[in-house]
């Protein structure tokens, strides 16, 4: 199942180590993390000094469930981000066949591969006891719908979702075998944060407790995660600049040649003629972006902060 690299966004060290510069001279376009973060307010000395206690993960848990629409039936758990669950998933069920349909984030193949389960080609819920879903897909930004899910157990991965609510498949999460995962640091871009959350089947969350173990989330992230998920201005205004933001970045990659082949609104996939090319040339102008093992006409950017735009369009 294994066999080829886990590769991701970042490494920017790498970059700036081969092209010169410092790191903050670098525009870092390498990932889908929201550039405009949601502001973090001063924060009450007893988060950091004190155990984080039952009523700021009661307040988190709620703000959550209202936030995500989430169903009666659900359970909801934090944790110190989605990839703490990830890696945690497959020992929800005995190993067995895994369906998950490739390109995708590789963090879930490796994951399951770790827990000795096998890679099935098949997407038939009857020849396969676990399937993963990436909704939307990351990278190519294909959007699912309820006909993906039937597996005995079904993993949703919703780290990008919170771009289009009207697209998650959050009605699911009661239904027996279903997880949803969500992610913090994409859409509110607090990515050093470390929190994400598993809403689904409660005797399956209950399971996912135990194995991450007594005060999984820090009194920070508790308290900034409540905040952001009641601000429900803030994450409206957002949306409507990521969309502004993502038809600006098309307009300039196409303008210099590039097709758009998918992504959302916090992350652009371009089909061109070399990436390696691509990549090296904006490189020379401290701008780091994404290319794939897989497909050597893929590029893929995240949005520019304010104040890259104009370095990004020099460099084009």
């Amino acid at each position: 199942m294994g066999g080829a690299a886990r590769d991701h966004g970042g490494g920017l060290d790498a970059a700036v180590a081969r092209h010169g510069g410092t790191r903050a001279g670098w525009i870092d376009l390498s990932t889908g993390i929201n550039p405009l973060p949601y502001p973090v307010p001063p924060l009450p000395g007893d988060v950091w000094s004190a155990l984080p206690d039952s009523a700021a993960s009661t307040a988190l848990e709620r703000a959550a469930r209202s936030h995500w629409n989430v169903p009666e039936g659900a359970a909801v758990l934090a944790a110190p981000g989605a990839s703490a669950l990830i890696a945690r998933l497959p020992a929800l069920a005995s190993a067995a066949r895994v369906h998950i349909a490739p390109p995708t984030y590789n963090e879930h193949a490796a994951a399951f591969a770790a827990h000795g389960w096998e890679l099935a080609q098949t997407a038939k819920a009857s020849d396969v006891a676990a399937r993963v879903i990436v909704n939307p897909n990351n990278p190519t930004g294909h959007w699912h719908d309820a006909a993906a899910l039937g597996a005995p157990l079904t993993i949703i991965d919703e780290s990008f979702a919170d771009i289009r609510p009207e697209g998650s498949l959050i009605a699911h999460a009661g239904e027996p075998g279903v997880i949803v995962l969500k992610s913090f640091g994409k859409f509110w871009g607090l990515a050093g944060l470390r929190l994400g959350f598993a809403i689904g089947a409660p005797d399956l969350i209950a399971r996912l407790g135990e194995l991450l173990g007594p005060w999984p989330v820090s009194g920070p992230a508790l308290a900034v995660g409540a905040l952001a998920l009641n601000d429900t201005d803030w994450a409206a205004r957002t949306r409507a600049r990521l969309d502004s933001d993502t038809a600006r970045l098309d307009g300039l990659m196409q303008g210099a040649g590039a097709q758009v082949a998918g992504g959302c609104a916090l992350f652009r996939l371009y089909r061109v003629d070399n990436a390696a090319a691509w990549q090296e040339r904006l490189a020379k102008h401290h701008i780091w972006s994404r290319r794939f093992p897989y497909a050597d006409d893929w590029l893929r950017l995240g949005l520019p902060a304010p104040g890259a735009w104009n370095r990004l369009e020099g460099a084009l």
